[in-house]
């Protein structure tokens, strides 16, 4: 038996280990039932808008179609890079979106993934926006009033730590233990005169945390050797045993995918006949 649907990113829940279903057109189904098993993934050469629902020859930013990526907000560089926000000069794309989306509660976090890195979501999105990364450890730091002092923030402490995933070292093993509140403070200390600085600038809309770490544990069975990653315009048929799931990606025994970058893609899901 198979299944068809435009993909999504997987849906996760916090449990141990993290929970995740394969969403496509409506439809869920519980990958981590499938561990152990071997699968496939058949891109039927169709790509949908996720924004518009129009076909589309090309994917952009993860699931757009051209128009959209040129006019949708949810697309523009400043969610990539917050602290490019230029809603205050009056060029937001979708100022309505903007309020819904950027002005509201977000949470600049720690999270040890391929490494400890800054980060930040919404305050909606969290654990989501931790499973999405693969992370094992989470720690939030600041709770800030828009997306634009969460950008600013993240800057700040990029200078000292990273602020991307590596996602090669993500899924060759489990993160090593890190003292993520111990590093907190480290930053803390070090970045005291920028934070003050923004704290001056943007007034009762910063909050530092002191909430306990959190931490996550994968479905991964075994991880690869040698990460050799999947790409459905190249490769329509993705096929292996599955041993694990960790972040968006599936590590099947003949490599990886990341199912977030083809958002969009049409696919059929299966059990492969062995």
């Amino acid at each position: 038996m198979f299944y068809q649907g435009v993909l999504q990113k997987m849906r996760t829940q916090a449990s141990t280990p993290v929970h995740y279903e394969l969403a496509m057109s409506g439809l869920t189904l519980t990958l981590n039932d499938y561990l152990g098993k071997a699968i496939y993934l058949q891109h039927t050469g169709k790509i949908f808008c996720l924004n518009c629902g129009q076909k589309t020859a090309k994917s952009f930013s993860q699931g757009y179609c051209f128009k959209c990526f040129r006019s949708s907000a949810s697309a523009d560089m400043c969610i990539m890079k917050p602290e490019t926000c230029h809603y205050h000069l009056g060029t937001c794309r979708e100022p309505d979106w903007a309020q819904n989306h950027c002005f509201r509660p977000h949470i600049v976090y720690l999270a040890n993934s391929s490494g400890v890195k800054v980060g930040i979501t919404r305050k909606t999105q969290i654990p989501t926006r931790w499973l999405d990364q693969g992370a094992s450890q989470a720690l939030p730091i600041f709770e800030v009033q828009s997306r634009l002092l969460s950008g600013l923030i993240e800057v700040v402490f990029a200078q000292h730590i990273a602020d991307k995933t590596n996602w090669q070292r993500l899924l060759k093993s489990d993160a090593e233990y890190q003292d993520l509140t111990l590093i907190r403070d480290e930053l803390m200390t070090v970045c005291a005169k920028e934070l003050a600085a923004l704290e001056a600038k943007f007034p009762q809309q910063m909050q530092a945390l002191r909430q306990n770490m959190v931490d996550f544990k994968f479905p991964v069975q075994q991880y690869p050797l040698k990460v050799k990653s999947f790409n459905f315009d190249t490769t329509p048929q993705v096929k292996g045993v599955l041993q694990g799931i960790k972040g968006q990606y599936l590590i099947l025994d003949t490599g990886v995918i990341n199912l977030r970058k083809f958002g969009g893609y049409e696919i059929m899901f299966g059990e492969e006949n062995v």
